[in-house]
């Protein structure tokens, strides 16, 4: 009889989402630029505060608490006005790097909103990263689907 053992590894991946919202480009970056004001559109997020006086742009810091009680550390590491900023996460994932854009384009009378991210598991099974890589593509897939509907109102 061979016993076989779930071998634990780092992997990388990606998810990439995007929603067309018929809404302004300026209507939509205030909406996302507000590093803190995710409860109104992320799903399952309790709240968020600054843990940095920077408050827009490269350096601003970010702690979000979600509904569960986990809590992730963000900070805002690139930052282009009315395009898009991109953030790591440094604590509060199963990972050893995250790091994610979220990026604006004007489409004709709408927004194409699109929020990818690039992340590397600390040791895990196979099993547990795909697990968690399909958690973060239905995560940010409902939330890109919650900014839609707040902002076509």
């Amino acid at each position: 009889m061979v016993k076989t053992t779930k071998q634990k590894a780092n992997y990388s991946g990606m998810v990439k989402k995007s929603i067309l919202i018929k809404a302004s480009r300026d209507k939509v970056w205030r909406k996302v630029s507000n590093i803190v004001g995710l409860p109104d559109w992320l799903i399952n997020v309790k709240k968020t505060v600054y843990l940095s006086k920077t408050k827009r742009g490269v350096g601003a810091i970010r702690n979000i608490t979600f509904d569960d009680g986990n809590q992730i550390e963000e900070h805002v590491v690139a930052w282009n006005n009315k395009k898009y900023f991109s953030y790591i996460a440094v604590t509060g994932l199963p990972l050893r790097f995250y790091h994610a854009t979220i990026s604006i384009k004007q489409q004709k009378k709408s927004t194409r909103v699109t929020w990818q991210s690039y992340f590397n598991s600390k040791k895990m099974a196979k099993k547990e990263f795909n697990e968690f890589v399909y958690f973060m593509e239905n995560f940010y897939q409902a939330s890109l689907k919650n900014l839609k509907l707040k902002l076509e109102k």
